[in-house]
Order: structure tokens, then sequence, then C-alpha cells
């Protein structure tokens, strides 16, 4: 189980951290308050915030360190049950550890779903709009496209679900760059 601290050494800052965490350094985005900028409400109201902090977040922008090549080796040697991330960066896909070891609690930019009509889209679909700090819009319903990023208040994803019975299985439980904390 794994958490933003392994990848600060990629130079994706964590959410907490005093000075240098996410939420210390939010204020160029216009928001009420840090966690605004993953709440539904307010990204109905305003999405902007949003995108421009994911313009920096969005999977390509950074690399795997040691410990996502460790996680890998584990893989590798056939000693990976699971890999269950917090993280949205998705640098253990880019370390190669393949989907179906990870449950990505807090979601992933891999996917996106239009907020109106529910059609799906690769996160490839809204890259060039996250990019061109435009707001993806769905080209069937002209709604708002979000990266299936699981904000405050969503519903954690079913594969989280699903695999729960592997922690009766692991013969070990790993916890790395975690508190374990949700505030």
């Amino acid at each position: 189980m794994v958490g933003a601290g392994i990848s600060t050494p990629s130079g994706i800052p964590d959410f907490r951290s005093p000075g240098s965490g996410l939420y210390s350094n939010l204020q160029q985005y216009d928001i009420p308050y840090p966690e605004a900028i993953f709440e539904l409400g307010f990204f109905f109201h305003n999405p902007k915030p949003f995108f421009m902090l994911a313009k920096e977040l969005y999977p390509g922008h950074y690399r795997p360190n040691v410990t996502h090549y460790f996680l890998r080796l584990l893989h590798d040697k056939e000693l990976l049950l699971r890999l269950y991330t917090q993280n949205i960066d998705g640098l253990e896909r880019a370390s190669g550890i393949p989907a179906s070891k990870l449950v990505e609690a807090h979601g992933t930019f891999v996917t996106a779903t239009c907020t109106v009509c529910r059609r799906s889209f690769s996160g490839e679909d809204i890259w060039a709009d996250v990019m061109a700090d435009r707001v993806p819009r769905c080209p069937v319903c002209t709604g708002v496209v979000k990266p299936d990023i699981v904000f405050f208040g969503e519903q954690l994803p079913a594969r989280f679900l699903l695999h729960m019975a592997d922690f009766a299985l692991a013969d070990l439980l790993l916890i790395l760059g975690t508190s374990l904390e949700v505030c």
C-alpha cells in the first residue's frame, strides 16, 4: 500500500507537508480553501482550478524512482499480490506494474468520464485540452469531462472493494509513503 511519499523523490509534492505540500501552495489557483480543488461541488461550480493543477500532475511530467522500481521488482519476482495506491500520478504504471496488479484507490488520469452523459474517454482524449489550459468538454453533450480521480465525497473505485480478499491472502503488507490518513 503506497501513498504520495513514494513519489516525492520524483519531484511530485505530497499533499500535507508544511511549506512544500500541495495544499500549502494552492493560492495561485484562486480557491476558497485548499481542499476545494478536490471537492465535487466546487468542481461543478468552477472546474478551471482543478484543470490548472491537473496540468501539473498529469502523467508524463515525472519519472518513476527507485521505490517504484522496487515495487516493480516485487512484481517481476512474483512476490506482489496487489499494489494499492493512493497516488494519482501514474508512476506505478509507468514503472511497468501491470494494471491488473494495481488498485488505484484515489482514481487515475488514465480514464475520464463526462459529468453529464457519463460517456467514457481515455485520459489521452482530454490531454490536449488540459495542456492548453482548456476545460475538456464532451463532444456529444458538451458536459465537462473529468479525469477518473476520486474527489472528496465520491465512492472509492469498485476495484478497491473487489480485491478486499487480498489482505487475508497476503504474507506481508508494506505501507510506504503514507500515513493512511484522509482528512
